[in-house]
């Protein structure tokens, strides 16, 4: 059933998904006895499951050929057996010999939440894309994880206090310069990429690995899918637009291709939106990526995306409320990756990746008939070069180095011009290292240097895990961690040193049968951060904060140091439990913090206006087998957030209303012949709760609401798959 509901979404999101093989048996011990909870996988993969009360597994996987499937469990020997994939294997006996140790190996979880890992999954692509209110895309659902915030009218993933720029989003191995649609000032927009594109999703909200750097709060990992294994083609149509996809397998490759054409006029014609479109977004594009097997623990990856958008929105006049400025839009993006990896003789691992993307954004603002155009684009080259040597099956050791060059410019009014080249370049050691079997440690160092800033850093990391009974465990995890300063400093000349932050977390995780707690405390310092000082002969009479992201910085009236600082400090909960219910699945998370800081231009050191200090979400799925329906619900809620009022002498000292929002979907499934459909219908904010994420004044003191795009919003489609399908499979 769940491999229906994988075909069923998957559709929904209009993202080809490699067909898999179904792997199932059973584990036994040398008496004959079944063994519960064994980790079953396949080896050197990240596809694998757990067995269940009687021995019995079953798991999906898109690798073929010769592999290797291993069982592991806390009272019994590691097993291994040979076996060749192509197509579904069943009935595998797997038999183990106990032993006298009572505690399975540790892995590290500080900080880190991972899809698809046999040892920490927490998210899969399919929770993500079933979600309710996450409308598919993966930092929405990420969300609803501990330590994040919900954010309505900026973009961007802001972790443990940190603002969306202190997190990364990398895309097998490689940054991803422009995660993130272009949109205009208070509209958020989604992030560029679709659950089923990855077979690995990694969320760290902080005590990342050496691997990667410039990102001062966190790092959301993706990893691409490998070769597929069934020729497919895919057609859908929604209230957004129309899709269609396709996948051709060849012997030892695979070549996909997508295309799409959005316009939002039927969207947003349901209901009264909080902003005013004079153009509605549209816009289309089309992806191809071509994938080749050289052999069995070799991979090649080439990927290209291209994607055009436009839009016309009114939004408020900052001088002026009672007035709208027209803010068109047009946006291009590419991007392009290369990729391979291999593994030797089961000893070393090479990965060496590259990348190229370029975006533009053409802004035209029109205040009065009168324009403003604005041009700015950015391009980003990347290479990255891996070596990991597995020692001994208790020790492994990675070596590394990246480089990056990236350029941005910007054009105002056809005349002002400033732009800015960076050349990163970094090399980083990590060791992963098992002393015994209820106890790893995970050290790392990175350095880095900046040609632009003429700055070096060393950035050291630790991690460590301790088994606690069966099936807990304690990690901690730390480090430092710098960041170059945000792109409007870097193109107004300034070029201050990189801002550093230093991570502290502690967590204690418990998983067996399908149930994980989790409780983590951390502490995040901050200092080095950029702040601005407006020099003396320009002093207002009144200190004044301006929020805007537009707003001008000239060295002439503002210096810029490295004179900021801050902290962040918190708890965190996360509940997950899908035995209970038969068909069910559900999630708690819970999440308080306590940061203030002096950066940018605040007045003061606060509590900055994109925090709650209360966070809380509830996920909840079920499925319906006799209907063959899917219903999800996620209920959101927060507590108000910090915003400035100019008549009040406490800096950010006003909070907004709290944040509630409930959200449900339904999904119903239908085969007809070989044709597999999907219908889909959602209600995001079913409540139609008024949230409000601020409120801004005007020049004459006039307050107004930042507020979402929609208040509540209704998404109805329909997708065919044209691939043949076995019935049993569902």
């Amino acid at each position: 059933m769940k491999r229906y509901l994988l075909l069923s979404i998957f559709l929904l999101t209009g993202i080809v998904a490699s067909a898999q093989s179904t792997i199932s048996g059973k584990v036994t011990d040398d008496k004959g006895k079944p063994v519960s909870g064994a980790s079953v996988y396949l080896d050197n993969t990240l596809d694998g499951g757990s067995s269940d009360s009687a021995g019995n597994f079953k798991f999906t996987t898109t690798e073929t050929g010769n592999q290797v499937l291993v069982a592991t469990d806390v009272a019994h020997e590691n097993a291994g057996m040979p076996v060749t994939i192509n197509g579904d294997l069943t009935g595998l006996a797997v038999k183990m010999k106990s032993t006298s140790r009572n505690l399975d190996e540790v892995t590290i979880t500080a900080g880190s939440f991972e899809a698809s890992d046999k040892n920490k999954t927490v998210l899969q692509p399919l929770d993500i894309v079933t979600t309710a209110g996450a409308q598919a895309d993966i930092v929405k659902a990420i969300q609803t994880l501990p330590g994040t915030q919900q954010q309505g009218t900026q973009t961007g993933l802001f972790v443990r206090g940190g603002d969306a720029s202190e997190a990364a989003v990398v895309v097998d191995g490689m940054i991803a310069q422009n995660a993130f649609l272009s949109a205009a000032p208070g509209v958020a927009a989604r992030s560029r990429f679709g659950a089923f594109q990855f077979k690995g999703i990694a969320f760290s909200s902080g005590g990342y690995s050496a691997r990667y750097g410039q990102a001062l709060s966190s790092v959301l990992e993706l990893n691409s899918n490998d070769l597929a294994d069934k020729s497919t083609v895919n057609l859908g149509v929604n209230m957004a637009g129309v899709y269609a996809s396709g996948t051709k397998l060849f012997k030892n490759t695979s070549v996909d291709a997508t295309a799409y054409y959005n316009n939002l006029t039927p969207f947003y014609g349901l209901a009264k939106t909080n902003v005013s479109f004079y153009d509605v977004p549209k816009g289309g594009g089309g992806s191809a990526k071509y994938t080749w097997k050289p052999n069995k623990n070799g991979i090649f990856k080439a990927l290209v995306n291209y994607s055009q958008f436009t839009s016309g929105t009114e939004v408020p006049n900052p001088n002026d409320a009672s007035n709208n400025l027209r803010f068109g839009l047009t946006n291009q993006n590419v991007y392009s990756s290369l990729s391979y990896k291999q593994t030797f003789k089961d000893k070393w691992n090479l990965f060496v990746a590259g990348s190229y993307s370029y975006n533009e954004d053409k802004i035209n603002w029109n205040s009065h008939g009168i324009d403003t155009p604005i041009n700015n684009n950015d391009n980003r080259a990347q290479f990255r070069a891996e070596v990991k040597n597995y020692t001994t099956t208790r020790l492994s050791i990675l070596l590394g180095t990246e480089i990056q060059n990236y350029t941005y410019n910007s054009t105002y009014n056809n005349i002002y011009k400033r732009n800015f080249t960076e050349t990163s370049i970094a090399a980083y050691a990590e060791a992963d290292w098992s002393a015994i079997h209820w106890l790893a440690i995970k050290p790392g160092v990175r350095y880095e240097h900046s040609v632009l800033l003429n700055q070096d850093v060393v950035a050291p990391r630790l991690a460590m895990g301790i088994k606690a009974g069966l099936y807990g465990q304690f990690s901690v995890a730390g480090g430092m961690f710098y960041q170059n300063a945000d792109p409007m400093y870097l193109l107004s000349g300034y070029k201050p040193q990189m801002q550093e932050a230093t991570h502290y977390i502690a967590n204690y995780q418990y998983m067996h049968r399908d149930r994980t707690l989790r409780i983590e405390g951390y502490y995040k310092s901050y200092s080095q951060l950029l702040y601005e000082r407006i020099k003396a002969a320009y002093q207002p009479a009144q200190p004044y904060y301006d929020a805007s992201q537009y707003r001008v910085l000239s060295p002439m009236i503002t210096d810029v140091d490295n004179s900021g600082y801050g902290y962040a400090a918190g708890a965190e909960l996360f509940w997950r439990d899908k035995k209970s219910i038969k068909n069910a699945d559900y999630w708690i998370s819970y999440s308080y913090i306590d940061t203030r800081r002096l950066y940018k231009n605040y007045l003061a050191e606060v509590q900055p206006d994109f925090i709650a200090n209360h966070n809380l979400n509830i996920v909840a799925k079920y499925f319906i087998e006799k209907l063959q329906t899917q219903v999800n619900v996620t209920y959101s809620y927060a507590t108000g957030r910090p915003y400035y009022n100019p008549a009040n002498p406490t800096f950010l000292g006003d909070r907004t209303p709290d944040y509630n929002n409930l959200s449900v979907t339904v999904n119903y499934l239908r085969s007809i012949g070989k044709w597999f459909t999907v219908i889909y219908a959602g209600v995001d904010n079913i409540t139609n709760a008024k949230n409000v994420f601020g409120y801004r004044y005007d020049a004459s003191g006039n307050r107004y609401e930042m507020r979402p795009a929609l208040y509540r919003s209704v998404f109805v489609g329909i997708n065919f798959s044209l691939t043949a399908f076995d019935k049993d499979e569902l």
